[in-house]
């Protein structure tokens, strides 16, 4: 059963969706959620919910199906999460294993061409994650 994902309202309603897609691993319905989420609203969404977890399935589902069809919302998305609260706390907890899942995401999208960022601006990013 495929869970249905419509466009979060508030940070309340994030947090709900956020938790059945996390408690079923469905990284296909959040890579639904974050391909209707505006990538700036992140943020905000997120509030101070952001978890080792959380971060993990994003950066599966962009993997898996964002960034092949879309590189430049997978970027915006990666560019947005890195600017939510506790990003920063949370990266310092990934294991080796973890970051090395995040590193598979950018070598993706280095391969991609977009409109939405140029290599300079991967490779920055790729500073912030810690890469």
């Amino acid at each position: 059963e495929k869970l249905r994902v419509s466009e979060p309202s508030s940070a309340y309603d994030f947090g709900q969706i956020i938790n059945a897609v996390n408690a079923n691993k469905d990284k296909a319905a959040c890579a639904d959620l974050l391909t209707i989420t505006d990538p700036k609203k992140l943020p905000v969404l997120l509030s101070n919910k952001l978890e080792g977890e959380i971060l993990l399935i994003f950066i599966q589902s962009l993997e898996h199906y964002v960034a092949g069809k879309d590189p430049g919302l997978a970027y915006q998305h990666l560019f947005y999460l890195s600017k939510a609260e506790r990003f920063k706390v949370v990266l310092a907890l990934l294991s080796k294993n973890e970051k090395e899942e995040v590193q598979q995401l950018f070598d993706l999208l280095s391969e991609s061409q977009s409109d939405q960022y140029s290599l300079e601006d991967l490779e920055s990013l790729k500073k912030v994650y810690e890469l």
